[in-house]
């Protein structure tokens, strides 16, 4: 079916159309919210501030671009994807959260209860982070005395702007187009590229075509590396012995167990982020403090941290590779899986079930999650490689990239699925 019949389709469905036209009109109000600036800050120093620090740069995409403007949602959907991140560790630590996760759709529903309510406090715990961080710097972006009134109410609009993005995110799930919170990042991401695109037209020379059809020739590779990856799996045979129940005989059928490349999606990239953004962010407040060699050692630090470092590159790269490897073991349960198949009466054919199972699983996971860690490395060191081989800077990072190639994919996919329940409905 090609793809102006499926549009057709697309607009003679009511309520696929209505949902579509829903997102698009939620998405209009996220961009609204972003440019609502908060009014003690100093709008003029906090541009020249992100100007001359790149790590922001990072911090921003998370935030939808609100954070360049110090918008009401200048946090952004972070502390949501941190307080995530946080209970899916959770619940492979503790027992109770264990169970309640095996509860099915009440028990997810407690703990996406659960994860709604930490959001609240790691808000506001970010949201001070961020103000007492802007207030030590040499920019001026918001005065440090400003009274405790003005200082809170910072804090409670940027909590409750991060609430805000929260619950258009669940609105936008439930309209079954996509995850709701990865099109809130794909908003911010794709509302910036323009602009950028603008600036490079207006400053373009002549000398610098060679170099643009470079850059343009790695974004298509990249691009369609980053698909392949996504789509990339291992189709692990499965065979289920027939058994009789009755006057009946069940299975004898031949399936197979999808284990996919890049099971961790973009989290090793959040999570290296995270890490690697955390040195230079104290070096920042250690920079006042009246002693000398503190103050030297902080201002190394930034200098190696920078993102055109050849140590942060290094840090950020082996933390990727390293978080990959290690969020797949937190999600894959070879084990789970190997019981569950031998209680449906399934079999890898040549392997023992049971713990011999879960060990041949295991190996192969281990294996083919290595080209995923080794991408996603060289993915998260993207804006490095552009830099270097054609000395232009992008508007867009290779998480930025792999979070837009992620939503378009996940977007056609429930689009589709639900325009094949339709046709089912037909019958």
């Amino acid at each position: 079916m090609t793809w102006h019949k499926t549009l057709v389709r697309i607009i003679k469905i009511k309520d696929l159309r209505n949902s579509i036209i829903f997102v698009i009109g939620i998405l209009v109000l996220f961009r609204f919210a972003a440019h609502i600036p908060i009014p003690v800050v100093n709008s003029e120093n906090l541009s020249a501030f992100f100007a001359q620090n790149e790590i922001f740069g990072l911090i921003n995409i998370f935030s939808g671009g609100g954070l360049e403007a110090f918008s009401i949602v200048a946090l952004g959907v972070a502390p949501y994807i941190t307080s995530s991140i946080i209970f899916q560790l959770l619940t492979m630590v503790i027992p109770s959260l264990e169970a309640l996760a095996k509860e099915g759709e009440a028990g997810r529903q407690r703990i996406n209860q659960y994860t709604r309510v930490l959001v609240v406090p790691l808000a506001m715990l970010q949201g001070y982070g961020l103000v007492r961080l802007l207030q030590s710097s040499s920019a001026n972006v918001i005065p440090v005395d400003i009274s405790i009134l003005s200082f809170s109410t910072i804090i409670i609009t940027l909590t409750a702007g991060t609430v805000f993005l929260m619950w258009l995110g669940e609105l936008i799930s439930e309209r079954h187009i996509g995850n709701g919170i990865s099109i809130l990042i794909f908003a911010g991401i794709v509302s910036g590229i323009p602009g950028s695109v603008g600036n490079l037209f207006v400053n373009f020379e002549a000398s610098e075509a060679q170099n643009i059809v470079l850059f343009l020739i790695i974004a298509l590779v990249t691009i369609v590396g980053i698909v392949l990856i996504t789509e990339a799996q291992r189709n692990v045979p499965v065979s289920y012995a027939r058994r009789i129940r009755g006057m009946r005989m069940y299975g004898g059928t031949s399936a197979h167990l999808p284990l996919r490349v890049n099971q961790a999606g973009m989290i090793p990239i959040i999570f290296a982020i995270s890490l690697v953004l955390f040195p230079p962010l104290i070096a920042q407040f250690l920079t006042r403090i009246n002693n000398d060699f503190i103050v030297r050692a902080s201002q190394f630090i930034m200098r190696i941290f920078q993102p055109d470092h050849i140590i942060y590159t290094t840090v950020y790269f082996l933390l990727v590779v390293g978080f990959t490897y290690f969020y797949t073991f937190v999600i894959f349960h070879p084990q789970q899986i190997a019981e569950n198949l031998q209680k449906q009466g399934g079999f890898i054919p040549g392997i023992r079930p049971g713990k011999t199972t879960a060990d041949f699983l295991n190996h192969i996971v281990s294996r083919i999650v290595l080209a995923g860690a080794l991408f996603l490395g060289v993915l998260a060191l993207l804006p490095f490689i552009m830099q270097l081989t054609t000395g232009l800077s992008i508007a867009i990072s290779g998480a930025s990239l792999l979070i837009v190639v992620g939503v378009v994919i996940d977007i056609v996919k429930q689009i589709e699925s639900q325009l094949t329940m339709r046709e089912y409905e037909g019958f």
